[in-house]
């Protein structure tokens, strides 16, 4: 019996959006397919910042007030992120939201940085099989996050945290700290 015929069994998409592993089939491209059309023209905008935010507003979950993202911006489904109040982004932003990616409000986030949701099984045949899933993230208000960060799946940023350029976050930070490194570590309390 098929998963659409039978409602105890999830579909692809309810268990990718519950960050359950599934099997990605053409379900993926079709969630994607709206964002990549948004992404695109929210990318060749203008510079007029109304028609730039409705843009945003169409593309994301939820958009806090005087928030900006600089092109190029990157998404995978738009509807799972939710940025807070005056919150910016630098250029080269990508966002993968197969899992909710929460930004707080006043967040700073240097070029080139990377939030990451989606996992990879590491036994091979899973991987074979095209097995995946996601973990959300939640980068805590007033946020700093320095040029070429990468955020890994499931994490938590504390708020008033500071991220050292080109860190990779694998694990929650706490608040009020300076984490640097390759896994970031906390160097200090702020």
């Amino acid at each position: 019996m098929s998963s659409a015929s039978n409602p105890l069994i999830p579909t692809m998409r309810d268990r990718m959006l519950a960050g359950r592993p599934y099997v990605a089939d053409g379900t993926v491209a079709t969630l994607t397919d709206r964002a990549q059309r948004l992404a695109a023209a929210y990318n060749a905008a203008d510079a007029d910042p109304a028609a730039r935010r409705e843009k945003l507003v169409e593309m994301l979950g939820s958009v806090g007030e005087d928030v900006e993202i600089r092109p190029p911006f990157h998404v995978d489904l738009g509807t799972r992120i939710t940025v807070g109040d005056r919150t910016f982004a630098n250029f080269g932003l990508v966002a993968l939201d197969i899992a909710q990616i929460t930004i707080g409000a006043d967040v700073q986030i240097g070029p080139n940085v990377q939030l990451l949701t989606p996992l990879h099984p590491l036994d091979a045949e899973q991987r074979r099989g095209k097995w995946e899933s996601a973990a959300p993230i939640t980068i805590g208000d007033n946020v700093w996050l320095g040029g070429g960060v990468i955020v890994c799946p499931g994490v938590t940023i504390g708020e008033n945290t500071v991220v050292g350029a080109g860190s990779v976050v694998v694990s929650d930070l706490e608040p009020g700290i300076l984490a640097v490194g390759n896994p970031a570590k906390m160097i200090r309390r702020l």
